[in-house]
């Protein structure tokens, strides 16, 4: 089994698809309700469904881009005029992360994790 995609709720299309290709996805699908990109690295894409009314936050889900330079990309977004709710740090869980929201409110956490990212030194035996 393979992971096709994520999709995230978006209430302004336009502004979250340039928000998106900030980030360094390619957009390889766009209709006025939906957008989907294609991630640098691997096989995986990203999709974007355009809400009608507020996006409900409770439950929605975070999503993890993996990425070699979190300082760097931190740097880069903030000089684009990106804010971030957490800047870059190690966590106890020994993964590098730095923590923003999309233009709809998702929550995104730009990680470095290594070799901790399927194999942390409290993994189960295979």
């Amino acid at each position: 089994m393979r992971l096709n995609q994520v999709t995230a709720s978006a209430s302004d299309l336009e502004a979250s698809i340039d928000f998106y290709r900030l980030l360094g996805l390619k957009l390889i699908v766009k209709s006025p309700h939906y957008a989907r990109f294609e991630l640098p690295e691997g096989d995986a894409t990203f999709s974007l469904h355009l809400a009608e009314g507020e996006i409900p936050r409770q439950c929605a889900p975070q999503l993890y881009f993996e990425c070699d330079d979190v300082d760097g990309e931190v740097a880069r977004l903030t000089g684009a005029g990106v804010s971030f709710d957490q800047g870059a740090k190690m966590q106890t869980w020994l993964w590098y992360e730095a923590w923003l929201r999309d233009p709809g409110g998702n929550q995104i956490c730009l990680y470095k994790a290594g070799e901790n990212r399927k194999r942390p030194p409290w993994r189960l035996p295979d």
